[in-house]
């Protein structure tokens, strides 16, 4: 791709457009692959479970506009499990309810970022061009 169109990606929200239903989508990759996949998957290394608990603990903290969604393959499980937060595409690959608690309170309540858990674009063997 070229970098004029990597630049615009980010930018095709419009004046006219109504405001989000939510403030915040998270997107918790719960793909399977067989078992002994080179790749692995984020469900053998406990995602569905930790996605349960971040959705019931974001229930418990009372953050109604933000929506915790199952997701199928997001294309990075050997870096997982892993996820994605929206409106700003920050990736976390993590492995504990701390790590889940940690990125509740950093990064969707406080709006900051826990910068220990980020994935970067060059992240893993399956680098994007």
């Amino acid at each position: 791709m070229s970098a004029n169109v990597e630049s615009k990606t980010g930018r095709r929200s419009l004046p006219t457009d109504p405001a989000p239903y939510y403030e915040a989508q998270v997107f918790v990759c719960t793909n399977v692959r067989p078992e002994g996949h080179p790749r692995g998957c984020c469900s053998a290394k406990g995602s569905v479970k930790l996605r349960d608990y971040m959705k019931a603990k974001a229930k418990q903290l009372g953050l109604k506009t933000v929506r915790i969604n199952i997701a199928g393959c997001l294309d990075r499980c050997e870096l997982g499990p892993d996820m994605v937060i929206y409106p700003e595409g920050v990736w976390y690959a993590y492995k504990t309810e701390a790590d889940i608690d940690e990125i509740l309170k950093t990064h969707l309540i406080e709006g900051k970022r826990v910068e220990r858990l980020m994935l970067k674009p060059a992240d893993g063997p399956f680098v994007k061009e």
